[in-house]
């Protein structure tokens, strides 16, 4: 095996013994080399360093100015702080050779001794790259140690690691000021071609390396900064062995020179270092080099305090009314100056507030009897106390407030283009529908009270009762019976449309919904019409009785032409025609929207489709053209064909037809289609009226049905209404959903 061996003497070797001059640098000395600063003890030139092992060297290679450091080493910069400089490193290889068919080992070696360096046992390490290779480092003491480098396979590499697997780690001890390395095989020469024809070991700053299996693969270590690495190298001033020695010395040679400087042993072998004191920062080897820093600058203080720098340090001051705690660092209260201000403050303070509050509420009680007085408060009362047996309650704020948990969103059961309805438990326990109603003009509210009380007076089986109002805000609430079993439309269309609902139960529930506007037209006085009758306004209670609900778009029966409505109000596919053009609503309004909710019932499809071609979208346009054509079977729920009479059902559609006349004049009255109703259901009662048109209902519908229907007795709360979202009236008291 051929071996060539270079070791290199970098540091000045073998210098027996130095004694560095404590001479002060000439102003004129050059002070940096390159992109690298040259600080005292170090320097360029005669007389420029403390003693000569520190001089360096500005030489230009390439065209470039490079420090040069002892023999060859380039300097890459001087720490003061760290007491170190960094160097560029030569890496010694261990390659095939070609030629003669053997390895070919350039080893490196450097000596220090007797020198103010030493390797830096702390920032380096001793690094083995290769395949099957040992690396060996030692000093020419007793000290040899090394690390083995192995590859099994070329895909167990990993850039960034170095734990054995082509690369290989290990730390030099304290103190070491010189060293070689050498090469062993694990495997003979031709084995090792497997995997790369070079292994390299180098004493490296770790910070600086990073593993990459080019390396291996590419034969490329060697190449960075021409085979070499950066090194770290501790230094000292050495000729004495500690701190105390080298002040006790009256030879003139100690090395600390600023007045505002520290001795600290050397960590790193004998000798010691130089520091700049606490609070101040420079060159300690200088006379004057450690300047005061200004601590201010990194805004020490706590907030609000005001920094003030000393020599040396910083002192903080706190505003007025707080003084400065060492301790803790923060601006603390001066106690014994606030607490006389403070006691005085809040016994103003008190005073202040307590009139303040009886202020404001005197202010917020003289509002709400002004909002009282504007929604007819006082009529209302005067009323209550006549009609002694009415049942209807002027609820405070502070209680319907409570009822809701303030309005807690969880209580919200419906909303609409009226406002919010949130369910409450009221004294008792309760439960009720409570109505944030949307803002209303001043006619509104003056009228307001009026119509509470005609409301309230009205008592039908079928009509959602109005419990109580609200009248000291700005916009009055409503206070309604809670009715838990949703809607005519959920039943039919919606969520509850599982239900195996018979046709004589949905019957049923409109016939009450006819008799509860039947009330509302014939008995109430003055007559109350309804303005948006739709299946999402007949609410089911726990029996699935229905109950007529939602005022919103309710008025009085118009006495005179002022009180024509100046804006159509409703929902899409329920709406009048002849409304839509006159804005005029009468009872036959309600009589139209009835005739779609028997449509609805008929057919099971909604009013109004938004999809599909147009002139399919309209329910009673479509059902209108199917009378028309006689082909009443084309539009009829396919389950309601075996289920009841040909008689009925011609009955209903004849009904439904009348009741969407275009004509109001020529539509039946709310209790002519409560009766006709009332006849039709005896009709699905008695089964030999089913007997006697059998034969007719075969032709006309075409098999029978075994439907059956059983409502299950739970709740399913208060969902909230589809389709309410056309504006308030001006003269109504409501329950939306």
């Amino acid at each position: 095996m051929k071996v060539v061996l270079q070791l290199g003497l970098g540091l000045l070797l073998l210098a027996t013994h130095y004694v560095p001059a404590t001479s002060v640098p000439s102003p004129q000395c050059q002070k940096q080399c390159g992109d690298v600063e040259i600080h005292y003890p170090f320097g360029i030139g005669v007389n420029c360093s403390l003693e000569e092992l520190f001089s360096v060297k500005c030489q230009v290679q390439d065209g470039i100015s490079k420090p040069i450091f002892g023999e060859n080493f380039e300097l890459l910069n001087i720490s003061l702080a760290n007491s170190t400089v960094r160097v560029l490193n030569q890496i010694a290889t261990y390659c095939y050779n070609d030629t003669s068919g053997d390895m070919d080992s350039h080893y490196w070696g450097i000596k220090s001794k007797n020198t103010p360096y030493r390797f830096s046992d702390i920032h380096n390490k001793f690094t083995v790259i290769g395949c099957n290779t040992i690396g060996y480092i030692g000093d020419e003491g007793s000290y040899l140690s090394g690390c083995v480098s192995t590859c099994g396979n070329l895909s167990d590499l990993t850039d960034g690691s170095c734990s054995g697997i082509g690369c290989c780690q290990t730390a030099i001890p304290r103190g070491m000021d010189n060293y070689k390395v050498n090469f062993n095989m694990v495997t003979n020469a031709s084995q090792i071609l497997r995997f790369s024809r070079c292994s390299y070991a180098v004493l490296v700053e770790a910070e600086a390396f990073n593993f990459s299996t080019a390396y291996i693969t590419t034969n490329k270590f060697n190449d960075t900064n021409a085979g070499q690495v950066p090194m770290v190298i501790d230094w000292a001033i050495r000729n004495e062995t500690s701190c105390e020695k080298a002040k006790r010395n009256e030879t003139g040679t100690y090395a600390c020179l600023s007045g505002n400087s520290e001795c600290v042993n050397s960590a790193n072998g004998p000798g010691y270092v130089c520091n700049c004191s606490k609070g101040f920062q420079g060159n300690p080897y200088l006379p004057d080099g450690c300047q005061d820093v200004n601590e201010c600058n990194d805004g020490p203080c706590p907030l609000g305090g005001v920094c003030h720098n000393t020599v040396g340090g910083y002192r903080c001051s706190c505003r007025a009314g707080r003084k400065f705690s060492k301790q803790n660092k923060t601006c603390d209260p001066d106690t014994g100056l606030i607490i006389g201000v403070t006691v005085s403050f809040l016994v103003l303070v008190i005073f202040s507030s307590s009139g303040y509050m009886i202020l404001q509420k005197r202010k917020l009680n003289k509002v709400k009897q002004e909002y009282f007085h504007q929604h007819g408060g006082l009529l209302l009362f005067e009323k209550m106390k006549s009609e002694k047996g009415l049942a209807f309650t002027v609820f405070t704020e502070v209680e319907l407030i409570h009822a809701t948990n303030n309005y807690d969103k969880s209580r919200i059961i419906g909303k609409g283009g009226h406002g919010t309805v949130y369910k409450g438990i009221v004294k008792d326990n309760m439960p009720v529908a409570i109505k944030r109603c949307a803002l209303i003009d001043e006619r509104q509210k003056k009228e307001f009270g009026q119509e509470m009380l005609i409301l309230s007076q009205i008592n039908h089986k079928n009509i959602v009762k109005l419990v109580g109002c609200c009248l000291e805000v700005e916009v009055p609430m409503l206070v309604y019976e809670f009715i838990p079993n949703g809607t005519l439309y959920e039943l039919i269309h919606g969520k509850n449309q599982a239900l195996q609902i018979s046709f004589s139960t949905l019957l049923r529930i409109v016939h009450e919904a006819a008799e509860g506007l039947n009330f509302l037209h014939s008995y109430a006085s003055p007559p109350i019409l309804h303005g948006d009758v739709k299946t999402a306004n007949i609410l089911l209670d726990h029996n699935y009785m229905a109950k007529v609900s939602d005022f919103g778009a309710s008025i009085l029966a118009p006495s005179d032409e002022e009180q024509y409505v100046t804006m159509v109000q409703g929902t899409c596919g329920y709406l009048d025609p002849e409304y839509m053009q006159t804005c005029q609503l009468t009872d036959k309004s309600d009589v139209y929207s009835f005739g779609v909710i028997l449509l609805e019932v008929l057919t099971g499809q909604v009013p109004l489709k938004l999809d599909g071609p147009e002139k399919h979208r309209s329910l009673s346009s479509n059902f209108l053209l199917a009378m028309k054509e006689n082909n009443l079977d084309a539009v009829l729920e396919s389950n309601i064909k075996g289920q009841e009479s040909a008689e009925l059902i011609r009955g209903l559609a004849e009904l439904a037809k009348q009741c969407l006349d275009m004509c109001g004049g020529n539509r039946p009255s709310m209790k002519e289609i409560a009766d006709e109703l009332s006849r039709l259901r005896k009709l699905s009662l008695h089964p030999w009226v089913q007997l006697e048109t059998e034969v007719e209902t075969q032709s006309l519908l075409g098999g029978t049905s075994t439907a059956s229907f059983e409502i299950e007795a739970a709740t399913t709360g208060y969902p909230a209404q589809e389709g309410d979202n056309m504006p308030m009236n001006p003269r109504s008291s409501y329950y939306a959903r």
